[in-house]
């Protein structure tokens, strides 16, 4: 049987199961009164290890949630400092039970398997440990997703890696461990180098992920759900369109692995990922792709970010240190019938008609590459720009890409670019002003 290919790394795990098998705890655990129960860590290296990381020492009003919690001197640590603790693992450590009672602890205590965790179940937490597990998982990339899930603010994550010196501009490789080849342990599944490890928690959801140290063949590495906070001024891009990756609509499930694209504009010509700013909802996402397209606009490729669920999303991009654009709502995990649900109508605001500005049909929009749609409304006043605008079809925005003067009929017409592979059905179109909507009129899209 081939062994990993790292020996140091094997035969340190090696000694480390012999320490425990004698001590019985991993974790040393310091005790009321000064007392402390003796593990393979000292005190003095938790908090080494624990203090790499960005986490405030006043926690009050904040969850934190350790997966991997074993006997759980982070999870207490982290409620000293004021936090609500949730401590999770894959099986019932007895140790940790007897550390909370001597302790008088009310950190809450699961066990569940760190891919079918979820915020539906538990709640979201500020901050999420992730210390020495990620290399005990046959699916490193979906845990790291569900991790992403679960955090609002930040992750914490430590791991065994396959290089040391660490090399972060490495080719991302990752060895895997059929049976007992990494220090005869059959929990132990796979080894990330330090670049692939980076790459797994940029591709989970992180944006800013950023590697911290490493030595010994551990990594300790931080991923962020915002952007870090800056002054934005200046010219905002136009966003135009937003639509499903794969499929070209606007259907969009937390429980697939999809990806959005935003199509928009803006007067810069040197854009790229690390230059295009993201957000639907609450979350940062960073950009797998970003091109121009014929020289009229951008597109921008994201990964749509874990912990959204069953409900509508506001998407928004900026470029550099530019201003946010206009807005666009996506719905995830929506249905039809929720899709078609009115909120506060407009008294002020009526649809006259429909078309997609090629047949003129009225009520009927023709789909496909390029398509458009023309809404001509009334009821909106003098002061209101584009940017205000979208025509909503079920529920789901089209931001406005043009509005015209009022005719004499005091009616605009708004543009907007529609996503070319909608279901031909018929939907319900309105027009959204301002938080405001008009009265629904039924549409037809056909092929």
């Amino acid at each position: 049987m081939q062994r990993a290919r790292n020996q140091e790394t094997t035969d340190g795990i090696s000694r480390l199961i012999g320490q425990l098998g004698e001590l019985g705890w991993y974790h040393s655990i310091d005790l009321p009164g000064g007392g402390v129960i003796p593990g393979i860590q000292s005190i003095e290296h938790l908090r080494a290890r624990i203090a790499q990381y960005p986490i405030p020492q006043d926690l009050r009003g904040k969850r934190v949630l350790d997966i991997g919690a074993w006997d759980g001197w982070f999870s207490f640590e982290m409620e000293r400092r004021g936090a609500e603790v949730v401590a999770v693992d894959s099986a019932r450590q007895q140790t940790f039970f007897e550390a909370k009672k001597l302790l008088n602890s009310k950190v809450e205590y699961i066990v569940e398997d760190v891919c079918h965790l979820s915020p539906r179940d538990i709640g979201y937490f500020d901050i999420v440990l992730f210390f020495g597990v990620l290399y005990h998982l046959k699916h490193p990339l979906l845990a790291l997703e569900k991790v992403c899930a679960l955090a609002t603010d930040m992750a914490c994550i430590e791991t065994l890696v396959t290089d040391d010196p660490p090399q972060p501009d490495a080719i991302p490789l990752l060895e895997f461990y059929e049976t007992t080849e990494l220090a005869g342990q059959f929990d132990n599944w796979c080894g990330p180098n330090t670049s692939c490890l980076m790459a797994f928690m940029r591709t989970a959801g992180f944006v800013n992920a950023r590697l911290l140290g490493a030595a010994d063949c551990r990594a300790q590495a931080v991923g962020y759900r915002q952007w870090p906070r800056r002054e934005r001024s200046g010219e905002a891009p136009s966003l135009v369109c937003v639509e499903n990756t794969w499929t070209r609509d606007h259907d969009f499930r937390s429980d697939r692995d999809h990806y959005f694209t935003a199509w928009f504009t803006s007067s810069r010509t040197d854009l790229h990922c690390d230059n295009v700013f993201l957000e639907v909802g609450p979350y940062a996402c960073r950009p797998v792709g970003v091109r121009n397209y014929a020289g009229e606009g951008w597109q921008a490729n994201c990964k749509l970010p874990p912990g959204l669920y069953h409900n509508w999303y506001d998407v928004r991009v900026a470029v550099g240190d530019g201003a946010w654009s206009n807005r666009a709502r996506i719905p995830v995990d929506l249905s039809r019938a929720e899709r078609r649900a009115q909120p506060k109508i407009s008294p002020d605001l009526a649809i006259a008609g429909a078309t997609d500005g090629k047949t003129y049909e009225p009520n009927r929009v023709k789909t496909g590459a390029g398509s458009c749609m023309s809404v001509w409304a009334s009821g909106i006043a003098p002061d209101v720009t584009r940017a205000d605008l979208s025509i909503r079809l079920d529920g789901a925005d089209l931001p406005a890409t043009y509005l015209s003067a009022p005719d004499d009929r005091g009616l605009r017409q708004i543009n907007a670019m529609l996503p070319p592979q909608l279901e031909p059905r018929e939907y319900l179109v309105t027009v959204a002003c301002r938080g405001e909507e008009s009265r629904p009129a039924a549409i037809h899209l056909i092929a």
